[in-house]
């Protein structure tokens, strides 16, 4: 406050003395006056009263109406309308800088729903090939087990056919060790046991599952 009356003060004494000298210049020009005030200037008193009557009232016409506007401005500036004024330019420019913010950080959570999203098809997309794998595997463990069971058939076969080759070779048995021979065979290479003529052992084939 104080500021500001020392401006009114200032640019209101400045207003009166250029009004003084408007005055002075209206009475020179309509009256033939001689021109007095411009005297009391030092240094430049001589040449300033060498302007002529009608230059020296526009320029204190111009001088008086300037300085009376600046005096208005100031003395009628209301401090509380300037504050106010201040604090919504400042509400103004806090509210464009949320306003961007929140548009930047809305920018941020589509292209994270985006990223999301991509990942929750990616992950469904992953779900069902493990799904898909997983049905493979117990496909193929069905089928393992059943290869396994057929080379236990096969093995089983194999055994029983074995047996019955030598059923077919061997037919005679030796009555002493048991030892399968051949039909010509007379003596018993295994223990020396005299064979007398027998007939084939019946040979009996087991069924193979």
């Amino acid at each position: 406050m104080a500021k500001k009356a020392i401006l009114v003060w200032i640019f209101s004494s400045l207003t009166f003395i250029t009004s003084a000298h408007l005055i002075e210049a209206i009475y020179v020009i309509f009256f033939n006056g001689q021109i007095k005030l411009l005297s009391i200037y030092p240094f430049i008193g001589e040449k300033l009263q060498a302007i002529t009557p009608t230059t020296y009232f526009w320029i204190s016409l111009a001088s008086t109406f300037i300085l009376w506007g600046i005096t208005c401005t100031v003395a009628f500036e209301n401090p509380v309308e300037v504050f106010l004024n201040k604090i919504l330019s400042d509400a103004k420019k806090q509210s464009a800088v949320e306003t961007q913010l929140v548009e930047n950080k809305s920018e941020v959570i589509d292209l994270m729903n985006e990223t999301i999203e991509a990942n929750n098809e990616t992950l469904l997309q992953v779900r069902d090939i493990i799904y898909n794998i997983r049905t493979e595997v117990k496909e193929i463990e069905s089928l393992k087990d059943l290869v396994e069971k057929v080379k236990a058939e096969i093995g089983t076969l194999k055994r029983e056919i074995k047996k019955v080759e030598e059923k077919v070779k061997f037919p005679i048995l030796c009555p002493a060790c048991g030892k399968p021979l051949l039909p010509e065979f007379k003596m018993c290479p295994y223990c020396g046991e005299q064979i007398k003529v027998q007939y084939p052992a019946v040979i009996g084939i087991k069924n193979v599952k």
